[in-house]
């Protein structure tokens, strides 16, 4: 299969448009290709890929911009012709972007129906009670392991690291970068994780006590955390896997991670939970930790089986610095930050009735689906925006974190706006059986709709972070920024918790997180890829709009129609039909180029069946 090259952007082109110039496989096929296939994804003639890439340190030089948006952007580094025996590698395409986007998608969809059937499987076992509430603070473990060593925290320094050293490689730096790399920093990180696992299981009584003073049992929350304890050195190493080979333009491997951990939580708690209770849920996790490991390992070490050139350098300065201290404090305190919301949740609902929790927790897993799917395109993007900054292309990486953001917008305000409008039909066909009631129906679906209100905040901030680190170097706004939003959170949480209870508690964190986007979307700039803000702001008042009525549309229908199967579907598509007409007619950037990649991938579908 022939990598198309990229065509150079055309403004507000297709959301998969991207003329990323990163090194990688030189098929297609290859850079989709995962552990356990029947080709080996690095091998062959991907081994040892070259790709033209420009020096470091590039003098600076205006670029035209709109008239009070003009910024100075670093001039493209001059292209270094690739040393001898080197293959030069096609740019990533837009076909190669939206292979990588669908695989990502299809991935990411099958983890999150796996994890609806993990939070149905937990409610029907063990309902919505004090057993499950003592259960979801040791789950507090894998939500700040997952957010800070899977999907923000490490992620934000290790692929702009291997982003760096890809390009050195290609522009035939002596000894092999990508190897240096890893021998200068996952030794290190491995002997960190099995420091904070056993740090976690032995103060586990203190991290209980701490995090839900209220909680009626805490032993069975204590014997859960340390049983959760584990997941720390099973996450960390599958996200540093992970950030290799997205690095790598690997997706397929890192995408399947929570399939296989759910896949682990699901069939310990029906295999154990007869006779361990909770704490079954528990061993799942650390089970499951360790097979988002299995599956990325073989994907992992063919990368480094890659050839290298005959000359070896020690672990070199160049890959000491790519990951620094500085940097990886920042990434990890932005996370840890952000995770934080869960903590104020949880201290807060500890002191209410039994169940609030519990409340809490299902209505932010079904609520944060629309985000989940919203971040997709950003996933795969990331690479190419850290690659793009490595070359010294700024103004290619702007216009890329431009359409991420117009596209990641359009889906979650569609996903949101299904949302609000069918709150009680989702609850009561995702989890009203079993030891769940009709009151725990109604109490969750209150809690998803103020939820939602602040996924807009979640996504902006999940897409403009990954811009403030993606050039590799450190930095401390972003962490103000989400300080600034827990503060917000913290305030707001204890003023409403005792009026409104878990709604309170739940507009707390919508507030606190809409609080650290702005900040975020202010301090564009010299910080990070310098976005045309006016423009941006513009162009995401259309779908908001647009979603504002869809939601208003759906929640009319879904009144009418309150059974929870045609309900569901009546508002549901209702909400969807108004939100796509609406935002074509005011011609969101967006929605456009979304449903032309349907079109598409439908058409490809369609002529794939009938070969």
């Amino acid at each position: 299969m022939r990598v198309t090259p990229s065509r150079p952007p055309r403004g507000d082109e297709d959301a998969e448009a991207d003329a990323g110039a990163e090194a990688g496989p030189r098929t297609e096929a290859d850079a989709l290709g995962s552990a356990g296939s029947g080709g080996s994804a690095g091998s062959g003639g991907a081994a040892g890929s070259r790709g033209a890439a420009g020096s470091r340190g590039a003098a600076r030089t205006d670029v035209d911009a709109p008239a009070g948006d003009a910024v100075a952007l670093p001039a493209a580094r001059t292209a270094v012709p690739p040393p001898p025996g080197a293959t030069d590698v096609a740019p990533a395409s837009r076909r190669f972007l939206a292979k990588a986007t669908l695989v990502t998608a299809v991935l990411t969809a099958a983890g999150a129906v796996l994890g609806l059937a993990r939070d149905q499987a937990l409610a029907r076992l063990f309902g919505a009670g004090s057993e499950t509430d003592a259960f979801l603070v040791a789950w507090t473990i894998p939500e700040f392991a997952s957010t800070l060593l899977i999907e923000d925290g490490l992620a934000f320094a290790l692929v702009p690291a291997f982003s760096l050293a890809l390009a050195r490689r290609a522009q035939g730096a002596p000894g092999d970068p990508v190897r240096a790399l890893v021998g200068s920093t996952l030794p290190r990180l491995c002997l960190a994780f099995v420091a904070v696992s056993a740090l976690i299981a032995g103060t586990a009584p203190y991290l209980v006590e701490a995090l839900a003073p209220g909680l009626p049992d805490p032993a069975l929350a204590v014997d859960c955390t340390r049983l959760t304890a584990v997941c720390v050195l099973g996450f960390g190493l599958a996200g540093y896997f992970s950030a290799a080979l997205r690095a790598h333009r690997r997706f397929l491997a890192p995408a399947a991670i929570y399939v296989a951990y759910n896949t682990g939580i699901i069939t310990a708690m029906f295999v154990l939970g007869g006779q361990w209770g909770v704490r079954s849920a528990a061993v799942g996790v650390a089970v499951g930790g360790a097979l988002m490991v299995v599956v990325q390992l073989p994907s992992f070490i063919r990368e480094l089986r890659r050839k290298a050139p005959a000359v070896e350098e020690p672990a070199g300065e160049d890959s000491e610095r790519a990951v620094t201290g500085a940097l990886v404090a920042t990434v990890l305190l932005f996370a840890l930050c952000r995770q934080s919301q869960t903590l104020i949740e949880r201290f807060l609902a500890s002191t209410l009735d039994a169940g609030a929790i519990s409340h809490l927790n299902y209505a932010q897993k079904v609520a944060q689906i629309p985000m989940t799917l919203s971040m997709m395109l950003c996933t795969v993007t990331f690479p190419v925006v850290a690659r793009a900054l490595a070359d010294g292309d700024v103004e290619r990486a702007r216009n890329r974190v431009e359409r991420d953001l117009a596209l990641a917008t359009c889906v979650l305000l569609l996903g949101a706006s299904v949302v609000i409008a069918c709150a009680p039909q989702i609850v009561e066909l995702l989890f009203q059986r079993g030891a769940f009631t009709p009151r725990d129906t109604a109490a969750t679906a209150d809690v998803m709709r103020v939820y939602a209100l602040g996924l807009l905040g979640q996504t902006l901030t999940g897409v403009l972070v990954r811009s403030y680190f993606s050039a590799a170097r450190p930095s401390w706004y972003p962490v103000a920024a989400m300080a600034t939003g827990i503060v917000a959170t913290s305030w707001i949480g204890v003023w409403t918790v005792g009026p409104w209870g878990v709604l309170g508690i739940a507009a707390a964190n919508a507030s606190g997180i809409t609080v650290t986007a702005v900040v975020l979307l202010a301090g564009m700039g010299p910080r990070s890829v310098p976005i045309r803000v006016r423009r941006v702001l513009g162009e995401l008042s259309k779908p908001v709009r647009a979603a504002v009525i869809a939601t208003v549309a759906g929640t009319f229908v879904a009144e009418q129609v309150p059974a929870a199967v045609p309900g569901l579907a009546a508002a549901g598509t209702t909400a969807v039909a108004v939100f796509l007409l609406l935002a074509w007619a005011l011609d969101a950037q967006g929605v456009v180029p979304a449903l032309r990649s349907v079109r598409t991938l439908t058409r490809r579908l369609t002529h794939g069946r009938t070969r």
